[in-house]
């Protein structure tokens, strides 16, 4: 398999994780997001949303959306479980991940690691502190609980 994403991104970055703590073979192809790698025609044609990471199968077809790759990755291995309730909480914190993290930890590291948090972008970043660390706080109560 192949799997199309930026090291740097931390959506691409937890495949890349699980890959390697599966010893699942694949090909990471590495793709610049500001040089619009991921708008190019043959990249739309794989994944019309222009977004990475971007799993290609040797079976044929293709997945987009991080999670949605982890879970294909993680099938029949210990980290993703096979009752009922357990398996749909790996959800539940995988929904959190992308609606109260991503919007506002990944946004403002975004802002950060790859613009560089320029002088326009200040306002955009300083906003997104409050969503951040309130996650986080969910987060490390969670982590309290259930280490």
């Amino acid at each position: 398999m192949r799997i199309y994403g930026d090291i740097k991104s931390g959506n691409c970055y937890k495949i890349k994780l699980l890959a390697a703590l599966l010893n699942i073979e694949h090909e990471w192809v590495e793709v610049d997001i500001l040089n619009k790698e991921t708008q190019t025609d043959a990249f739309i044609a794989t994944n019309p949303n222009g977004k990475i990471p971007l799993q290609e199968l040797d079976v044929g077809g293709c997945l987009s959306e991080s999670n949605a790759i982890l879970n294909y990755l993680a099938v029949d291995s210990e980290l993703l479980p096979s009752d009922r309730f357990m398996h749909a909480q790996v959800l539940q914190w995988q929904f959190f991940e992308q609606y109260s993290h991503e919007p506002y930890i990944a946004v403002a590291r975004f802002i950060a690691k790859y613009s560089g948090l320029p002088d326009d972008r200040k306002t955009d970043y300083e906003s997104k502190q409050v969503g951040g660390h309130k996650a986080l706080k969910v987060v490390e109560n969670q982590l309290s609980q259930t280490p």
